[in-house]
């Protein structure tokens, strides 16, 4: 029996990634590039087409045998029409993904938010493996969410749905991209960890945190006061703690509104496991509305990190109601 064989396309404002996968949800093969923004649409195209068909060749696979190409991409996605219809990091509106993609490649596309995707991957092989309501939310350069409702991504009427990391959190707060003032990825990414642990160590000299970096604030990032608080800095522990205080009320929100049965972190802070997760699960157990209830959300790690969403991307094709280009 042939092996059937589709490709998944993680597309980044920093870099483009491309995956084959097999009817068993395995990559075989993968290949990067820059995404070198800002250029044109029709580049960026060309470079998704030149991944799709390198990892083809190097898993030994002819093009012809790949039954479609899916693409996880950041914005408003509507998989209907094929369209993205808005992307603010790449500066493209009303861009035919699907339909040039398939022009290129001769293939059918299909084309989902990045997020979605992810949520996708997680939900049919990794840490949301058989929930039928489950969240996977990425804190990285800002805060990723997707949702699964009944087992079927959840994108909403106007196809942004989902787009948790712009709840405000704080009124008022901290201005963001979005327009508005006190999102929550302001307070709860990874970005905004590494913003406030500079702003800590500015005002405290003396902190163990200097020498962690060689006194050079560059070298800051989102496990840094993770590393003084083990270290027993007291400074680094408040950071700490004021980041799972602020990522902790926006879970809760989540669960309150959502009451999924999963919620899966994925980014690089989930590299830091129960020492995030733990204090996390305090917050909520005693911040949530249905705090006496017997069925309560679990909180865990993405299990497929970086992978979630190739393999979710890969598998576009098998979503009920799916429409390919």
């Amino acid at each position: 029996m042939e092996k059937r064989y589709t490709i998944g396309v993680d597309l980044g404002g920093t870099a483009i990634k491309a995956g084959l996968v097999d009817e068993n949800l395995k990559i075989i093969t993968k290949a990067s590039c820059d995404t070198n923004l800002p250029r044109p649409a029709s580049e960026v195209e060309q470079s998704i087409a030149g991944l799709c068909r390198q990892v083809a060749r190097e898993g030994g696979v002819p093009f012809e045998q790949i039954k479609w190409v899916g693409i996880g991409t950041p914005g408003s996605v509507n998989g209907v029409t094929g369209v993205v219809e808005f992307n603010a990091n790449f500066g493209y509106n009303n861009w035919q993904l699907a339909q040039n993609m398939h022009a290129l490649l001769g293939c059918r596309v299909f084309i989902e938010n990045d997020a979605n995707a992810a949520a996708y991957g997680e939900y049919i092989a990794g840490a949301a493996r058989g929930a039928k309501y489950a969240v996977a939310i990425t804190l990285g350069t800002g805060i990723g969410c997707g949702l699964i409702i009944d087992g079927k991504i959840f994108s909403g009427y106007n196809h942004a749905g989902a787009e948790l990391g712009h709840m405000v959190i704080v009124k008022d707060g901290r201005p963001c991209m979005c327009g508005r003032k006190g999102c929550w990825e302001k307070y709860a990414s990874a970005r905004a960890l590494t913003e406030d642990t500079r702003e800590a160590m500015r005002q405290h000299p003396d902190t163990i945190m200097w020498s962690l970096v060689d006194g050079d604030l560059d070298k800051v990032n989102a496990k840094t006061a993770y590393d003084g608080m083990r270290a027993g800095d007291p400074l680094a522990e408040q950071v700490v703690k004021n980041f799972t205080d602020y990522v902790g009320c926006g879970l809760t929100d989540v669960v309150n509104i959502f009451q999924p049965e999963i919620i899966c972190i994925g980014g690089g802070v989930s590299k830091e496991g129960e020492t995030l997760l733990a204090p996390l699960r305090e917050y909520i157990n005693r911040e949530e509305y249905a705090r006496t209830s017997q069925k309560r959300v679990t909180l865990k790690t993405a299990q497929l990190r970086n992978d979630a969403g190739l393999v979710g991307a890969a598998n576009l094709g098998n979503q009920p109601g799916a429409h390919a280009f």
